[in-house]
């Protein structure tokens, strides 16, 4: 017995020694991986939680694509969702969920076996010799309650401890990140959400936001966030997916100084709309804003609708808005007429416009930028060499204005210009004062942001303090410079009038 031992735990440290050949799952080879490793055998079986399966992962990572490993009988099987699925060591090691428990069921196994063994040595007559026993694999169990797991999900899952080049679909992406998450298979929760943020769509970002949340994937979460500060507007706010958003990522991207926006009322109809769309399930066509304004105005006129039950808990949301940017006769009328803001927020906002109207477009109440400016935004698609809009606040007027230079350079910018050079005045003069200062002192920034394989660039300027004349070079602001490979490009114009 002794001697067939001794050649036992030499062939285990041959095999030990020359990684390429399949590993056993035997209790001596573990010994042999420890020793070689300055890991407390003893110590790892009674308390595999605590045991340093980072060392052992990368002992095994020259093995796990080895095919004489993935073609030798699997040493491990595991009970998991009603299947059995039968593992390698080697390829187990990658998961710390089933490193630990495989070291759990190792312990049981050993202690089992030597007491068999005992009572086996004390049951035998002097002289004979007990047949080698069959090779049994090991057998692990795992309980998991986590909805989001499924067995398709699962099984790519483990497919990923064998083939690391398996491509996850973003449909698949949750259930595989929350299998991941179980397994506690770090490479393949990175992968899950490398996918899930370059796959970001009106469709998932509501699914992969709350799957960040979930798991506590900072990351992740901060890519929804971004992606939505982008697009809540521009895209969402044209589609039904907009009443999915839950209501605590719309207040952080509300309170994000990098949020695009055409201009506040966009964003005001925007906000509006996620409203109506929370209070009419049933819709499945997005609605005109006609439609919206006169819900809301359908309401009995002794309470404006925020001060309703129905509405109070939205109020954090519309206190995030800048009100006293929409500067339009017609738009703030509007408000008026749909009775949904309380009547103290309209007064302080027509009164900071009738000051500023009578001080030469003087925002005093205004004092930073990132927060309170005045907020315009153009979006830069492919399709364009030039794109401009003009805006008129207090009697001024600016151009705002992008160029694409080639493939890759652009430039946005923004010009002072008199009333009269207007293609159609009527449209942007309609109900509105013409200043006839010749100089505004005006501080701005310009923000451009473009999605570049999954990441953001972000460009601007400093907050620049300058006065605008109408003859060049005092007509035009800074020029930010733009090198980037995405389109579309969403560049921001903050505005605030200093006391001049």
């Amino acid at each position: 017995h002794k001697s067939r031992l001794e050649r036992r735990i030499v062939g285990l440290t041959n095999r030990w020694r020359f990684p390429k050949e399949p590993f056993s799952g035997d209790l001596l080879a573990l010994s042999q991986m420890c020793k070689a490793l300055s890991i407390d055998l003893d110590d790892a079986l009674k308390h595999p939680d605590r045991a340093c399966i980072s060392k052992i992962q990368k002992l095994f990572s020259e093995n796990f694509n080895n095919p004489a490993i993935q073609s030798s009988e699997p040493d491990v099987i595991l009970e998991c969702l009603g299947f059995k699925w039968e593992l390698h060591q080697p390829q187990l090691f990658q998961s710390e969920t089933l490193a630990k428990l495989y070291l759990a069921a190792l312990i049981q196994s050993t202690n089992r076996s030597l007491g068999e063994m005992n009572k086996t040595l004390q049951a035998q007559s002097p002289g004979k010799t007990k047949e080698k026993s069959p090779f049994k694999k090991m057998i692990v169990s795992l309980r998991i309650n986590d909805p989001s797991v499924t067995r398709v999900a699962f099984a790519a899952a483990l497919k990923n401890l064998y083939i690391s080049e398996v491509e996850i679909n973003a449909e698949d992406a949750v259930a595989v990140l929350a299998s991941a998450n179980i397994l506690q298979f770090n490479s393949l929760f990175q992968k899950c959400v490398d996918t899930m943020i370059k796959a970001l769509t009106p469709s998932t970002i509501k699914n992969f936001y709350l799957a960040g949340c979930r798991y506590k994937e900072e990351q992740l979460t901060r890519a929804c966030e971004k992606w939505l500060e982008m697009n809540l507007v521009p895209l969402l706010g044209t589609q039904l997916y907009l009443r999915h958003i839950p209501q605590d990522l719309l207040h952080k991207v509300l309170q994000s100084p990098r949020l695009f926006t055409f201009s506040e009322f966009h964003l005001l109809r925007t906000l509006l709309l996620w409203v109506y769309l929370q209070l009419n399930r049933n819709i499945q066509v997005i609605p005109i804003n006609e439609t919206v304004l006169t819900y809301f105005n359908s309401f009995s006129k002794d309470c404006c609708f925020l001060d309703r039950d129905i509405g109070h808990c939205w109020i954090p949301l519309f206190l995030c808005l800048r009100l006293h940017s929409i500067t339009s006769g017609k738009d703030l009328e509007e408000l008026r007429h749909i009775n949904f803001f309380p009547p103290s927020w309209l007064i302080r906002v027509t009164a900071n416009h009738y000051y500023s109207l009578e001080n030469g477009g003087d925002m005093v109440y205004l004092k930073d930028l990132s927060t309170q400016a005045v907020r315009f935004g153009l979006l830069f698609n492919k399709e364009y060499t030039t794109h401009s809009k003009t805006i008129s606040l207090y009697g001024f007027f600016f151009e705002l204005k992008g160029i694409k230079h080639d493939t890759t350079s652009y430039s946005f910018y923004m010009q002072r210009i008199r009333h009269t050079d207007l293609e159609s005045p009527s449209a942007i003069c309609e109900r509105s004062t013409v200043s006839l200062r010749t100089e505004r002192l005006v501080n701005y920034e310009i923000r451009a942001q473009a999605l570049v394989n999954g990441r953001w660039q972000e460009f601007k300027t400093n907050q620049i303090t300058q006065k605008f004349g109408f003859i060049k070079p005092h007509c035009k602001s800074h020029v930010l410079k733009v090198q980037s490979v995405g389109i579309p490009i969403y560049a921001s114009f903050s505005i605030i009038f200093p006391i001049s």
